[in-house]
């Protein structure tokens, strides 16, 4: 029997994301029958007004998937509890609720923090404190959601208080990214197929590119976003976890720690930088117009756009930069990752053909979202016209070869945190090693000489300064809308 606590109950994240996910694993027979979800918050609801905010949330984000006679069945699963973070006896009286509901059963409680990140260590201790996190009725389990601290130090003083109450084993630092299905999915390319695997090194690979590009611009964030910036928003949890996966060792099974291990190998062999060279491997802009949104300081500084190549150094990648981009106000939402290949040692055919162009190498394509998929870029023979190439493409579109829709990645996650599979998650020592790539970044930045902030319109793939950028590397960004087709791509 597993009871899920939910803290920050009346929250967007709860009514935008964690119900629908729960509802959508009830609705395909994934979740226990005797599960209770509990939320505590302290805006007062009974269980019933809870459950009819709840209904018409979940309706707008479940779509075509809700059902209201299911919708009946799940909501009596779902209880409320008025509490403040700070007073002992709501926690007390919370945990009155849970053995109500329980009625003397063993069961794994899992706690939720879908509360803002300053409370964080105040949940933590009065959970301890309660004695709501003591196993000796059951499994108990913490989710902290990102932000994970807002530096190494605020990060390392994290863990610690987290520690002081639950044991890692017992926590679950959750980064929906990793719930996607195309994420996971790199992990099944690179070693369930015997293909892809002998060119994924130095060898064959010239550069990866890693890009997450939002359309929107900051909107009703900005009070968060302008104290956090691009880098702390999306580099340090999102983007690097994109490297780890793409770049890690096969680990010897398809376990946690194991997994995890691999993981942590790659943060520690990626190259640290100095000022000088983070003004050299990185470029930080904002998009026009930002600093009039509300809730923006006039004189911001807060990038809302990054790129930064990092090097990893061991065997399989010393050579092979790594570029990291991320932005708002951007030419469309994409998130993709590009293998770039190297160049044939010796080009054979149509030389004479191609002397006004460089005929482009091989490169794979993994779309993250929103149109999940992987593309394979290759050159093939124009038809009547000697041997003349053209680039062509294999695609594979997860919508095309699998019926109905793509589950969330809550979906997953929160079916892992139930089966206590903490593969998807991070550990305390991935959550640091990835601040301190992070901060000697933004250290340098606002410490240290560095070039001006780039400016760049709304709706541009960032500013011109990381064309050229990258251009000195005698390289250039793989600039494609996935929801486009795959001519859009540079010819």
């Amino acid at each position: 029997m597993p009871s899920i606590i939910i803290f920050g109950a009346s929250g967007d994240l709860t009514s935008r994301k964690l119900i629908p996910a729960l509802f959508q694993l009830y609705r395909k027979k994934r979740l226990p029958a005797d599960t209770n979800i509990v939320g505590f918050s302290r805006t007062e609801f009974s269980h019933d007004a809870w459950r009819g905010q709840l209904s018409e949330t979940t309706q707008k984000f479940a779509g075509k998937d809700f059902d209201p006679k299911l919708w009946e069945e799940f909501a009596k699963k779902i209880f409320y509890h008025p509490g403040d973070l700070g007073k002992d006896e709501d926690f007390q009286q919370l945990c009155g609720l849970l053995k109500e509901l329980e009625q003397g059963k063993s069961t794994t409680r899992i706690y939720y923090l879908a509360t803002a990140p300053q409370f964080y260590p105040e949940a933590v201790e009065r959970l301890g404190k309660s004695g709501l996190a003591d196993e000796k009725d059951g499994a108990r389990r913490i989710v902290i959601e990102k932000p994970f601290g807002t530096d190494l130090e605020s990060a390392t003083q994290l863990n610690e208080d987290v520690h002081k109450v639950f044991r890692e084993r017992q926590v679950y630092r959750i980064d929906h990214y990793l719930g996607k299905e195309t994420v996971q999915n790199i992990l099944v390319l690179r070693f369930a197929n015997s293909i892809f695997e002998p060119l994924w090194n130095r060898n064959y690979i010239d550069h990866v590119q890693i890009t997450a590009a939002e359309e929107v611009k900051v909107g009703r964030r900005a009070g968060y976003y302008d104290t956090a910036g691009v880098v702390r928003d999306m580099f340090q949890n999102h983007l690097l976890q994109l490297l780890t996966i793409t770049s890690m060792e096969a680990p010897s099974r398809f376990e946690a720690d194991y997994v995890r291990n691999e993981k942590v190998k790659v943060l520690q062999s990626v190259r640290p930088m100095t000022p000088e060279e983070v003004a050299k491997h990185t470029i930080r802009g904002q998009y026009k117009g930002y600093k009039q949104e509300p809730g923006v300081a006039p004189d911001s500084q807060t990038p809302t756009f990054a790129v930064a190549k990092l090097h990893v150094d061991n065997w399989r990648w010393q050579g092979v930069p790594f570029y990291l981009r991320s932005g708002k106000a951007m030419s469309c939402r994409t998130t993709q990752i590009v293998i770039q290949f190297r160049d044939p040692p010796h080009m054979l055919f149509a030389k004479e053909k191609h002397k006004h162009r460089k005929v482009e190498a091989n490169r794979l394509i993994i779309h993250i979202q929103p149109a999940e998929g992987i593309q394979v870029y290759f050159q093939t023979k124009v038809p009547d016209a000697g041997m003349a190439m053209r680039q062509t493409t294999l695609d594979f579109r997860f919508d095309n070869q699998f019926a109905g829709t793509m589950p969330d990645g809550y979906e997953r996650l929160l079916l892992d945190v139930m089966q206590g599979d903490a593969s998807l998650f991070a550990r305390a020592d991935e959550v640091e090693l990835a601040w301190g790539i992070v901060d000697p970044i933004l250290q340098a930045w606002q410490e240290h000489e560095q070039p001006p902030m780039a400016e760049y319109d709304v709706g541009e793939w960032g500013p011109t300064e990381a064309l050229y950028w990258m251009g000195n590397d005698d390289r250039y960004w793989l600039d494609v809308c996935p929801v486009l087709k795959s001519s859009a791509a540079h010819d």
